[in-house]
């Protein structure tokens, strides 16, 4: 007996550790990023039972074939991708909304992580985190005459990892040039 479950528990962890040999990654998602020659590519990785979020964003240069590549954790969650462009403003930035940190210590990051607003340059080459780890993003909006983010959401004040009374909402507004917290309400 002792030996028939050593074969089946040894088959059963080769079979499950071969697996990932035959992942397949693909390109999800082509996005252009308006006024450059970028485009930003999301990587999807695809098994023979799931299939996986991106784990980083590749940044084309249409130009001259160059690439920028930006990761995130391994069990990063990329929830929206969207370009803000103020051309009065001078502004042309790439805003990331993603969940990027295990906040509550559990195996990986899922839905009961915070959301963070990441702003990276069109090209890829800078990446600021606007809120911080702590701070669940829950809306946010752009302000195109100003050029400014305001972002609702809120702090887990009792590190409870759930959404209650006694949490402190905020609303908190960035100057979308510096890249700086400039208003907490």
């Amino acid at each position: 007996m002792k030996k028939t479950l050593l074969i089946i528990l040894t088959t059963l962890t080769s079979l499950a550790y071969g697996q990932d040999k035959y992942d397949y990654v693909h390109y999800n998602k082509l996005t252009e990023i308006k006024g450059t020659e970028f485009v930003i590519a999301t990587i999807e990785n695809m098994g023979k039972l799931f299939t996986t979020n991106s784990k980083y964003l590749l940044f084309i240069n249409t130009k001259n074939g160059t690439t920028k590549q930006v990761d995130f954790p391994k069990d990063a969650y990329i929830q929206k991708m969207e370009q803000i462009k103020i051309d009065s403003l001078g502004i042309n930035k790439v805003l990331i909304a993603a969940n990027t940190v295990n906040l509550d210590n559990s195996k990986t990051i899922d839905w009961s992580d915070p959301t963070q607003i990441i702003i990276l340059s069109p090209d890829g080459q800078e990446r600021i985190q606007l809120t911080e780890d702590k701070f669940f993003v829950r809306t946010w909006t752009i302000n195109s005459q100003t050029g400014t983010i305001v972002v609702t959401g809120h702090y887990d004040s009792n590190n409870n990892g759930k959404y209650d009374k006694t949490d402190k909402n905020e609303i908190q507004i960035y100057d979308l040039k510096t890249l700086k917290l400039t208003n907490r309400i």
